[in-house]
C-alpha cells in the first residue's frame, strides 16, 4: 500500500482489506453475547471516565456507540466504511452518523473524550497516524481525553512512536493498559489501550487510583 501522509480513504488498508462487512461484522459480536461473553469492555472504560460527550472515531457498525447511548452518554459516530455506516444507521437510526476520513474530520465541535477502539490505529493508512490524531486532539474540549486501543506487534505501530505523535498533536500520557479491563501494561504485550489527555488540561493521573503516568517515553518495541 502506497504511503498516504494525508489520510486519504483511498490508500485505507481498511477499505483494501477482506474482513467481513456491515451484518457479518456484527455477527461475531453477536454470538460472543449470546455464549455470555460480555462484549463491551470498552464502553465500561469510557463509562468510568464520565463523559458527558464521546466522539467514536471510526465507529464501525456502532456496537460501542450505541452501548454508551444506551447508559446516557451524548454520542457521535464517525467512520470511513459506508457499509459499516449503513449498519449502524440501520441498528440506531436516531444517533449521528457521519462518514469521514479521520485525518480531514471537522464536525465543528468538540468532546468531552475521543475513543479510537477497534484497532482503528491498525488500519489507517501508512504515514497517516499525525494527521489522524491531530485531527482527533481538535475536537476534545478542556480537559478532553483521547482513548484509543490497537493491537501491537508485526511492525505495527508501537506505543512509544504513538505516544510521540500524540505529544505532538498536544496530548499526553494519562494511563496505559494491555485490556479494556484495565489489565497491567508491560512492554511487549500484544495489546495497548492508551489514554491520553490535552497538555493544557489539568493532571488527569489522580482520577485513576493505582496508575501512574509511564515515567520514560523512550520508544518502545512490541
Amino acid at each position: 500500500m502506497a504511503d498516504d501522509p494525508d489520510g486519504s480513504g483511498a490508500a485505507s488498508p481498511w477499505l483494501a482489506s477482506d474482513v467481513a462487512r456491515g451484518a457479518a461484522y456484527d455477527l461475531r459480536f453477536e454470538r460472543l453475547a449470546s455464549s455470555g461473553t460480555h462484549v463491551h469492555g470498552e464502553a465500561d472504560l469510557v463509562a468510568s471516565l464520565a463523559p458527558a460527550t464521546v466522539l467514536d472515531a471510526g465507529c464501525g457498525t456502532g456496537r460501542v456507540a450505541i452501548e454508551l447511548d444506551r447508559r446516557g452518554v451524548e454520542v457521535v459516530g464517525v467512520d470511513l466504511d459506508p457499509e459499516m455506516l449503513s449498519r449502524a444507521r440501520e441498528k440506531a437510526p436516531a444517533l449521528a452518523w457521519y462518514q469521514a476520513d479521520l485525518a480531514r474530520l471537522d464536525l465543528g465541535r468538540r468532546f468531552d473524550l475521543v475513543l479510537a477502539a477497534g484497532n482503528v490505529m491498525v488500519f489507517l493508512a501508512p504515514g497517516a497516524h499525525g494527521a489522524v490524531l491531530r485531527a482527533l486532539a481538535r475536537h476534545l474540549g478542556p480537559g478532553g481525553l483521547l482513548l484509543a486501543g490497537f493491537s501491537l506487534g508485526d511492525g505495527r505501530l508501537d506505543p512509544g512512536t504513538y505516544d510521540e505523535l500524540a505529544s505532538d498533536a498536544g496530548l499526553t500520557l494519562v494511563a496505559r493498559w494491555s485490556t479494556w479491563e484495565r489489565e497491567p501494561y508491560s512492554a511487549g504485550a500484544a495489546y495497548a489501550v492508551s489514554l491520553h489527555a490535552l497538555e493544557s488540561a489539568p493532571d488527569q493521573a489522580s482520577r485513576f487510583p493505582g496508575m501512574r503516568r509511564p515515567a520514560s517515553r523512550a520508544r518502545e518495541r512490541a
